[in-house]
C-alpha cells in the first residue's frame, strides 16, 4: 500500500508539472508512439544484426559459422517466449501502481538488458556462462518489451475520425523501418570504418549503447502523454484500464487466436526481408556484408512509404482488405523472391526492394486488425495479449526456421514457409469476416 501510494504521488506530481505547460495537441500521440516504436524496433534490429554478424564467432567460436548462426538465432526467440510473460508481470503492476510507473521500470528493463550486451565477454574469456549471460539479457529484453506495452497506439485508433482509421492504424507501424534503417547504418558504418578484428572487439559494442540512450529519449517522449491530465482521463474515458487476465482470455479468447494469426504473413515476411537475407549473404555468398546493409537501408526507405501508402489504401478500401489482398501478394512473392538472393547485386536489390513494398503495405496494417472485435473495457489487455502472441507465433522462431530450411533445402523451401505465413493470414481472416457476420 505504501507503494501504491508513493506511485501514485509520483504519477500527480508528474500531471502537475505536464499540465502547466498547456494541453498537448493530438497529433503528439501519433510521435508519442512513432519515438516509442522506433526505440524498440531499434533494440530488435540491433540485437539481429549482431545475431549474425557478431555472435556466432564471440559466443560461438567452438562451432561452425552455420551452427553458430542456429544457436544464435535459438538466443534470438527467447525474447518472444518471455514478451507474454512480461505482460503478465507488468499488466499488474500498471493496475496496482500506475501506467507511468510501469512503463518506466520497462523501459528502464528494457534499455538496461541491451546496454548489458554491449559488456558481455565472449567465450574465449568466460566459457560457456557468455552464452548463459546472453540468453539472460536477451528473455530481459523480451520481459520489458511485453511491459513497454502503453495503450498509446489503442487510444490513438480509438480517437482516430472515421474515415482516417487506417492512416492512424499505420502510425505506430513506422518505427520498423525506422528502426531498422536507423541499426542498419550504424552497423554498416563500423563494418566499413573498422578492421574485421577491431570490429568484433569492441566496434559492434557501440550500437547497444545508443540503444539505451533513445530508450531513455523514448521513456520521457511517452511519459510526457502518459502522465498528462488530458490523456489520462482519455484512457479512463476509453476504458483503456487493464483488465484482468484470466477474464479477458476465458471471454475473448478467439479474438486473440484470430488477431494473432491475422499478421502472420506480414509478420513471416518481416524477418524474410531483414535479419534472414542478412544470414543467408553473409554466410553463403560473397557479397560484402556492409553494402548489404546499405540495401537495408534503402529497403527501410521504401518500407517507410509503403506503410504510409497502406494508410491510404486502408482507408479507401477497407482495412481486412489490404491485409487479403497483401497476403495473396506476399503468396506470389514467396513462389519466386528468395532464389533472387542467389541472383548476385541485381537480384538482392529487386527481391529487397519488392519484399520492402510488400512488407510495408501488409505491416502498416497488421496492428490490431481484429482490435474492433474486443469489447471496450478488454481491449486494453486483449490487445497487449494478442500483439504478444502475433510476435511469438509469427516472428520469434521464424529467422531460424528460414534459415533451417533453405540451409538444408534450398531457398525454395524458405519461400515455403513464407507461402505458410500467407496462408495463415488468409484464413484468419476469412474466419473472423464469417464471425462479424455471424454476431
Amino acid at each position: 500500500m505504501t507503494a501504491k501510494t508513493a506511485s501514485h504521488n509520483a504519477e500527480r506530481d508528474a500531471r502537475a508539472i505536464n499540465a502547466r505547460h498547456g494541453d498537448i495537441a493530438p497529433s503528439e500521440i501519433a510521435i508519442g508512439v512513432v519515438i516509442g516504436r522506433t526505440s524498440e524496433f531499434f533494440d530488435f534490429f540491433v540485437y539481429a544484426i549482431a545475431s549474425v554478424l557478431v555472435f556466432p564467432a564471440l559466443i560461438f567460436p567452438y562451432v561452425d559459422r552455420l551452427t553458430g548462426t542456429f544457436y544464435s538465432f535459438a538466443i534470438f526467440a527467447l525474447a518472444f517466449i518471455a514478451r507474454p510473460i512480461g505482460s503478465l508481470i507488468f499488466l499488474r503492476i500498471d493496475e496496482i501502481l500506475g501506467r507511468g510507473t510501469k512503463l518506466t521500470i520497462a523501459l528502464f528493463l528494457l534499455g538496461s538488458s541491451t546496454a548489458a550486451v554491449a559488456f558481455l565477454p565472449g567465450y574465449d574469456t568466460i566459457g560457456i556462462w557468455a552464452a548463459v549471460l546472453l540468453a539472460l539479457f536477451r528473455i530481459g529484453q523480451g520481459v520489458a518489451l511485453g511491459g513497454a506495452w502503453d495503450g498509446l497506439a489503442s487510444l490513438l485508433a480509438l480517437n482516430a475520425p472515421e474515415n482516417k482509421r487506417g492512416w492512424y492504424a499505420m502510425i505506430p507501424q513506422l518505427g520498423a523501418p525506422l528502426g531498422l534503417i536507423v541499426s542498419s547504418a550504424l552497423f554498416a558504418f563500423f563494418v566499413t570504418t573498422l578492421s574485421p578484428e577491431d570490429f568484433l572487439t569492441w566496434g559492434w559494442r557501440y550500437p547497444f549503447f545508443v540503444a539505451f540512450a533513445i530508450n531513455v529519449v523514448a521513456l520521457f517522449a511517452r511519459l510526457r502523454m502518459v502522465s498528462t491530465p488530458d490523456y489520462t482521463a482519455l484512457f479512463e474515458s476509453r476504458e483503456l484500464e487493464p483488465s484482468r487476465v484470466v477474464d479477458t482470455i476465458r471471454s475473448d479468447w478467439r479474438n486473440i487466436v484470430i488477431g494473432a494469426f491475422a499478421p502472420l504473413a506480414s509478420f513471416a515476411l518481416f524477418h524474410m526481408v531483414t535479419v534472414f537475407p542478412l544470414s543467408w549473404v553473409y554466410l553463403f555468398t560473397k557479397e560484402a556484408v556492409a553494402r548489404f546493409l546499405v540495401i537495408e537501408v534503402i529497403g527501410g526507405f521504401v518500407g517507410v512509404l509503403a506503410v504510409v501508402a497502406s494508410g491510404l489504401l486502408a482507408d479507401r478500401f477497407g482495412r481486412r482488405s489490404v491485409l487479403g489482398a497483401s497476403a495473396a501478394g506476399i503468396a506470389v512473392f514467396s513462389g519466386f523472391a528468395p532464389q533472387l538472393l542467389d541472383g548476385g547485386e541485381t537480384g538482392e536489390v529487386v527481391f529487397m526492394i519488392v519484399g520492402f513494398a510488400l512488407l510495408g503495405v501488409a505491416f502498416g496494417q497488421s496492428s490490431g486488425a481484429v482490435a474492433a472485435n474486443f469489447a471496450t473495457a478488454r481491449r486494453y489487455t486483449g490487445a497487449a495479449l494478442t500483439s504478444d502472441l502475433a510476435w511469438l507465433v509469427g516472428a520469434g522462431f521464424a529467422p531460424l526456421v528460414a534459415l533451417v530450411l533453405a540451409s538444408k533445402f534450398g531457398l525454395v523451401a524458405a519461400g515455403a514457409y513464407l507461402l505458410s505465413g500467407a496462408i495463415g493470414t488468409l484464413v484468419a481472416l476469412g474466419i473472423n469476416k464469417e464471425l462479424a457476420q455471424r454476431n
